[in-house]
């Protein structure tokens, strides 16, 4: 009883802010579009955290995408539409966005809430056992035109997919992206700067272990796989996956998509750009 009061007490003062707070927007609109308290998601539920982290990829776009306006844009995993609003003044003056989830409740709130004329929606119908496990079990390509995107972004998306479906996934990134086009894809990528976190000490089963943050130890086989790691508190691998060396070369190999640029998160206990790694890709 008191935690529903509380959410309706907090969701009626985050009301409140947001509609003062629209009024005194000076030169960054869209964050207009940020959601009410009960459709933030995505792992960031404060105001703050949803504008801080809209900034971060919104000058992130800036840096990567080499047209300014016009661009075709495909978000995976759009959520409740965070990169939709980080993304949307790069769309003006001829482009579009498409936000493409397996969450269908997502995808009807976005498009209640997203009334840009170039901005539309797209459930997936894919399970996922962290988020959904009641759609198709079947891999199949994303309903988008091949070599049509400038743009793909997908925050939170390969942390949560298995080994097959991440190489299938990545496959289909190659296939939308037009010649030249970027994907900006985050990832626990296990690399050394992740060892070094770890403070390595290994012990009799060969497994990494930390004195210090003990949740971001991705030390146990996702399935049956020798290069695709969960840590050990999930309750199914899908909730947190990451990937190492040999796992991130195979997607690249499969794929024949470029590395442009590496983001190392902070999730390493280091200073980062974002919390995941945050990797650009090129075709």
């Amino acid at each position: 009883m008191r935690d529903k009061l509380f959410f309706r007490y907090f969701t009626y003062l985050d009301n409140l802010f947001r509609k003062i707070d629209r009024k005194h927007i000076r030169r960054t609109r869209n964050i207009q579009f940020i959601p009410g308290f009960p459709n933030r998601r995505g792992g960031k539920l404060s105001y703050a955290e949803w504008a801080h982290v809209i900034g971060i990829f919104q000058t992130l776009f800036y840096h990567i995408i080499p047209k300014k306006s016009g661009n075709q844009v495909l978000d995976i995993g759009c959520g409740t539409g965070l990169l939709g609003i980080a993304v949307e003044p790069f769309t003006k003056e001829g482009g579009s966005y498409i936000g493409l989830d397996v969450m269908p409740y997502e995808i009807e709130f976005n498009k209640k809430h997203y009334s840009q004329n170039n901005f539309s929606f797209v459930h997936f119908d894919l399970s996922n056992p962290s988020y959904v496990t009641t759609q198709s079990d079947e891999l199949k390509p994303w309903p988008v035109e091949s070599n049509s995107k400038d743009l793909i972004c997908a925050l939170s998306v390969w942390t949560h997919l298995r080994e097959e479906d991440s190489l299938f996934y990545f496959k289909e990134v190659q296939r939308v992206l037009k010649p030249g086009g970027k994907a900006m894809i985050s990832f626990f990528y296990l690399d050394d700067e992740y060892k070094k976190s770890l403070n390595i000490r290994e012990n009799k089963t060969g497994r990494y272990h930390a004195s210090g943050q003990k949740k971001w130890i991705f030390d146990k086989a996702a399935y049956d796989s020798k290069n695709w790691f969960c840590p050990e508190w999930v309750d199914t691998p899908e909730d947190a996956i990451g990937i190492n060396k040999e796992a991130f070369q195979k997607l690249l190999s499969t794929s024949g998509l470029k590395l442009n640029k590496y983001y190392p998160g902070n999730w390493k206990e280091i200073p980062g750009l974002y919390f995941q790694d945050v990797l650009v890709f090129e075709k």
